[in-house]
């Protein structure tokens, strides 16, 4: 457990912003009266995500590696990062929509039907906890090993011979 206790970090760090993030949304109406901008607007939490697994895996390599990383020790670093909190994000998504915006789905589900982006029996589907905490679990996954092969990438540093 020692030896990943950064990525522990990194990923409780990364479920704390996407609930202080989805506080944001919220306060900025993107949940209610602003809802049409939601798609647009909350994919900058993707930013966020980028910017935190950079931290990550700069601080695995700083004060684990002594300054120096390959490829394959970051991408695994961002990889485990990506699992925790794909394994925790039911948790989050349950906060999210119990505590932090309990309409969100009511709201979603109108605005889909009332401007003909959805039937009433497809936004139902669609903006459910279920289907939410599946796209969410998918998604922590899918761009948690992107981002971690990409950002490895760039943060590498081999030691010099």
């Amino acid at each position: 457990m020692k030896k990943n206790t950064i990525e522990w970090k990194w990923a409780l760090i990364f479920l704390l912003t996407t609930l202080l993030w989805m506080g944001l949304e919220k306060w900025m109406g993107w949940h209610d009266e602003n809802i049409a901008k939601h798609a647009i607007y909350t994919n900058l939490f993707g930013i966020l995500a980028i910017i935190i697994y950079f931290c990550a895996l700069i601080d695995k390599r700083q004060n684990f590696y002594n300054g120096y990383m390959t490829w394959k020790q970051g991408f695994v670093t961002g990889l485990l990062i990506s699992v925790i909190v794909a394994v925790f994000t039911p948790v989050t998504q349950l906060i999210v929509h119990k505590i932090i915006s309990p309409s969100y789905f009511e709201n979603a589900i109108q605005y889909a039907v009332d401007n003909n982006r959805l039937s009433l029996e497809s936004a139902k589907s669609y903006f459910s906890l279920k289907t939410y905490i599946m796209q969410s679990i998918v998604g922590a996954l899918g761009m948690g090993i992107i981002t971690s092969a990409l950002v490895a990438l760039i943060v590498q540093r081999k030691i010099k011979s």
